[in-house]
């Protein structure tokens, strides 16, 4: 299984990068976990989004999703040799506005997951995590069936224990890390000391951090989350096009 960073910011896209958005791939199947700001023209850098299999979304805020209407329009308008004649998105149905916007005739196709189930999507086995944001959001376990490589993406969520109990096993853990070790009161993303904790916790094999700040320097955002995270976890920062292999 690889991890290819499209896009890491969080909110809004800046200085040339767009917000969260990862293709995943496995073998020949191409996964996009997210669809934010920037992530069509970021895509179209290394893959024709035609060659896509499907889509997975965590939650339904613009920075996770910003993309996908135009994806659709992609598909809708562009009839070169689509991999799959209409492309699942994948997404809960808690916001059934939302949810419904993911059909787009003769392109796309909405697609529930059920949080409470094992999914199968394409090699995947999937499963979920509710996790502490405004809006109903699911961290995502990606389970590679044929090595049993175990990706985790915490989506976006305040710190809960649950996290690292749900990432335990995985090769790579991703981290929403909004903040830096210092921010306090009440927040709904974690900061980097907290994707450390977690990180440790769940002993995972390396941590990377997103869904990043714009006003954060992100090499101290590493040494914060590797203060907590300790020698046993490599840590390292999102950067556009970076290439993680689980293997």
């Amino acid at each position: 299984m690889k991890l290819t960073v499209l896009g890491y910011y969080g909110g809004y896209p800046y200085d040339g990068v767009g917000t969260s958005s990862y293709l995943v791939t496995s073998g020949n199947y191409q996964l996009l976990l997210d669809c934010g700001s920037g992530a069509l023209n970021a895509l179209e850098e290394i893959l024709d989004p035609l060659q896509l299999d499907a889509v997975l979304l965590t939650h339904y805020h613009h920075d996770h999703t910003a993309d996908v209407g135009v994806l659709q329009y992609y598909w809708q308008l562009r009839q070169g040799d689509r991999k799959t004649p209409i492309l699942p998105i994948y997404g809960h149905t808690e916001d059934p506005l939302n949810f419904g916007a993911l059909t787009w005739a003769g392109a796309t196709e909405g697609r529930a997951y059920h949080p409470d189930v094992v999914n199968k999507i394409g090699p995947f086995d999937v499963t979920f995590l509710r996790t502490k944001h405004p809006v109903p959001a699911f961290a995502v376990k990606l389970v590679e069936r044929a090595t049993g490589e175990q990706l985790t993406f915490s989506a976006d969520t305040a710190f809960i224990p649950s996290l690292a109990k749900f990432a335990t096993g995985s090769q790579l853990l991703m981290t929403d890390t909004n903040f830096g070790a210092d921010k306090t009161g009440k927040i709904w993303h974690m900061t980097s000391a907290q994707s450390g904790l977690i990180a440790k916790e769940a002993h995972a094999k390396k941590l990377l951090l997103t869904h990043l700040p714009q006003d954060v320097d992100f090499e101290q955002l590493r040494k914060e989350a590797q203060a907590t995270a300790g020698e046993g976890v490599q840590v390292v920062v999102a950067q556009k096009y970076l290439q993680l292999k689980l293997g």
